[in-house]
């Protein structure tokens, strides 16, 4: 119908699973908006479309996000007759639409996740859940402590928070405390005076100063050394910290996001993490779910690493990925599609997959039987009949302490018999690998 009014029409589809998921909504009009060419006038019309993509639409235009006219369209039944005015440009600061701060919240968090999904690969539930967690977390000013397994992406979780924060414009520091000694980590965080010792030529701002206003963190923080964990514990608790060799304290101002892949509960029941510094560290706590957790982001997470590169991955190839445990996570799978750009051409077939990788496929063809000697191998071990009987002797002569008549009276078999197979088991022991191993105990007549 427009078409009779307008010369051109272009109609853009928005893949939106669930047209009242707010998030979801916000991040496909927001891709909408920026492929927007420049037009001097823009009319929304807030009369189209659900609920809840009719208060996105709002969202945008109060955000500053797009520069455009809100209209509405007054259903013919409320429209008195004569009516000049069936549709009406809609502010803010009318009756109806009051701006309130749960409304600029709402921009601030909905602004956050939509950054979040563009940059955290994944839409798995485990995914979701940390995605919703990192945008409400982002807008507070807590300490955070990450955990999860090595290789999880606990550095990307931080750098996420931080940017999705009102402290994104300023310094965002990274440090593994793993890395350093102990008087090199107290120095790298808190930083010197000259001659404060030996070497120290020079005054050092430390992490914590280079960082103020933005976010440190703090990977393996389980690491840290007694000392480093006193003078982290001040400067979370009232915000100084003093230089090595200063005599005053220094004020900073520094959001402290912390990750290690160690049970700190533990270290703390065993004395080795101390408790207050856990319980500070803790204002906020994010599990960060390993790959197996979350395989149906798979394909997502590859496509990501390969990023322009043609290669094409197979089915077999597939599977064989899906069932693998990945012990590594997201690091070992982005080191694997890396290798795969350089060795292969177009296609990635299961042999040229990792031999870890082929070997721990699938149980039913890891076992697979592919020669007569892989079959003799595979079977339960029989024992032979030498090994039978020499046990059988062995035990005869236990039960009976070693006496030689005893024990052939024991077997039913002739003393002498008896003993030409104690000397046969000797011999055989000395000139043959497969021959049983015989412990024999001290005999007597």
């Amino acid at each position: 119908k427009l078409r009779h009014h307008v010369d051109r029409v272009d109609v853009c589809e928005v893949g939106v699973s669930d047209p009242s998921d707010y998030a979801l909504l916000f991040h496909a009009l927001s891709a909408v908006v920026t492929s927007l060419p420049k037009l001097a006038d823009i009319d929304v019309v807030l009369s189209a479309g659900t609920p809840q993509a009719q208060t996105i639409w709002v969202i945008l235009v109060q955000a500053g996000l797009l520069d455009a006219r809100m209209l509405q369209v007054i259903p013919p039944r409320f429209v008195p007759v004569p009516h000049p005015l069936p549709i009406r440009e809609v502010r803010l600061d009318i009756d109806g639409f009051p701006e309130i701060r749960a409304l600029r919240e709402e921009v601030v968090r909905l602004r956050a996740r939509a950054h979040l999904l563009t940059d955290m690969v994944g839409d798995s539930r485990p995914m979701r859940r940390l995605v919703g967690r990192i945008a409400r977390v982002s807008q507070s000013d807590v300490p955070v402590l990450v955990l999860g397994e090595t290789g999880v992406g606990k550095e990307l979780v931080a750098r996420a928070i931080h940017q999705t924060s009102p402290r994104a414009a300023a310094p965002h520091i990274s440090e593994n405390c793993g890395a350093f000694t102990e008087g090199a980590l107290n120095s790298e965080l808190f930083g010197h005076e000259v001659g404060a010792f030996t070497g120290a030529t020079t005054q050092r701002r430390g992490l914590f100063e280079q960082a103020d206003g933005g976010t440190l963190f703090l990977d393996e923080v389980a690491e840290l050394a007694p000392t480093a964990q006193v003078r982290l514990l001040r400067v979370l608790q009232d915000g100084t910290l003093r230089r090595m060799g200063a005599e005053r304290p220094i004020r900073v101002d520094v959001r402290v996001i912390a990750a290690t892949h160690r049970d700190l509960p533990a270290m703390v029941a065993a004395g080795t993490f101390r408790e207050d510094l856990y319980y500070r560290l803790r204002g906020a706590e994010l599990h960060v779910p390993a790959l197996r957790d979350r395989q149906g982001d798979l394909e997502q997470l590859v496509a990501a690493f390969l990023g322009d590169s043609p290669l094409k991955v197979t089915r077999g190839a597939w599977n064989a990925l899906s069932a693998y445990h990945w012990p590594g996570n997201v690091r070992e799978l982005q080191a694997e599609v890396r290798r795969w750009t350089v060795f292969c051409d177009a296609v990635v077939q299961v042999d040229d997959l990792s031999a870890e990788i082929v070997a721990g496929r699938a149980p039913h063809e890891s076992s697979r039987v592919h020669s007569v000697a892989d079959a003799v191998d595979t079977t339960p071990a029989i024992p032979t009949l030498a090994e039978t009987e020499a046990r059988a002797v062995i035990a005869a002569l236990d039960a009976t302490g070693g006496n030689i008549s005893q024990a052939a009276r024991a077997l039913a078999i002739d003393r002498n018999t008896l003993k030409r197979k104690l000397r046969r088991y000797d011999r055989a022991r000395l000139h043959a690998d497969n021959a049983p191993n015989v412990k024999l105990p001290k005999t007597s007549v």
